[in-house]
């Protein structure tokens, strides 16, 4: 059995999943004003604006971003509710140009939509022998591909190791850069085999999770979107205001956790003249909240989801 029929057969054994992950948790956690103004940075199949939409009055407002174009296709028609197709990390630039200062709630669900991994087109899983794009944004020209033939070795083994926390991550760019020089790489199934002496044995699933998503990380650039959508939070968000966010692996959960207890990436706490903390937030989930056991028997996708939410003060 190849490697690639074996991970196909994991991956397929899956259940499809459409539900919002950590819905009702989630939609608590904004608190939600019926004629407050909120955002979803991260708006998908729609499923977290909807809940938002059944708690808000005539009055309420919802404005929702989605850099995929496909996105598109799920809007709601409601005259409270706005979809614009923008990357998170221009939420101020776009609350601007709508003329709205403050907000009383973001909710981000960070991560590949099913969608996503469902379009055979979109590189972004190995079920399907697809190009390696993996572009979120299909405007942007960075894909996976390029990536794999033109990055420095030294550049490879950055994003692998930081993005994919790939332990063998020397040995992988070793070998891609090595098999480079004889073949252009450009499909997942072509890729996989390539790096297959790269792969521990059992460790199949983990080990080509991390490698495609420190690929993905690096063409959507997530960790520096995410790092500007959590700073702007502070300027956009109203006093009492709900910063909600459900992340899926440690890079992103380690961000969101220390930018909520400390107002910064570096986990320090600084102090005023008298020496009282200068904390931006008020936590309201001292630790991350995790799907039930209910959800994670109904939901596959929500096995590595994390909510944490915080209230500014």
């Amino acid at each position: 059995m190849t490697l690639l029929i074996k991970f196909l057969e994991m991956e397929t054994s899956m259940k499809n999943y459409h539900d919002p992950v950590l819905l009702t948790q989630s939609i608590e956690g904004l608190n939600i004003d019926p004629n407050g103004m909120y955002v979803d940075v991260t708006f998908g199949s729609g499923g977290h604006s909807r809940a938002i939409l059944q708690k808000l009055g005539p009055h309420g407002q919802l404005i929702a971003f989605d850099q995929d174009e496909d996105a598109l296709q799920n809007t709601i028609a409601d005259k409270r509710f706005t979809l614009l197709q923008a990357n998170f990390k221009n939420l101020k630039k776009f609350l601007k140009l709508y003329h709205i200062e403050k907000v009383n709630g973001i909710l981000a669900d960070l991560g590949v939509s099913s969608h996503q991994f469902d379009d055979e087109t979109r590189g972004f899983s190995i079920r399907w022998d697809g190009a390696m794009d993996m572009r979120m944004d299909k405007r942007k020209s960075l894909k996976a591909s390029d990536i794999l033939s033109d990055y420095e070795s030294d550049e490879l083994l950055r994003i692998f190791r930081q993005y994919g926390e790939v332990e063998n991550a020397k040995k992988l760019t070793m070998t891609i850069v090595k098999m480079r020089e004889q073949v252009k790489i450009t499909h997942s199934k072509q890729f996989i085999e390539i790096i297959k002496d790269c792969v521990p044995k059992q460790k199949e699933n983990k080990y080509l999770a991390q490698v495609f998503q420190a690929l993905r990380i690096e063409v959507n650039e997530e960790l520096l979107a995410l790092q500007n959508l959590l700073q702007q939070s502070l300027e956009v968000l109203s006093a009492n205001g709900r910063l909600v966010v459900i992340s899926y692996h440690s890079l992103e959960d380690r961000m969101v956790k220390q930018f909520m207890r400390s107002g910064n990436f570096e986990n320090r706490i600084d102090k005023d003249f008298f020496g009282n903390p200068l904390i931006p937030f008020h936590l309201i989930s001292k630790k991350a909240i995790v799907p039930d056991a209910l959800e994670l028997t109904n939901n596959p996708r929500s096995r590595s989801a994390k909510l944490r939410i915080a209230e500014k003060k």
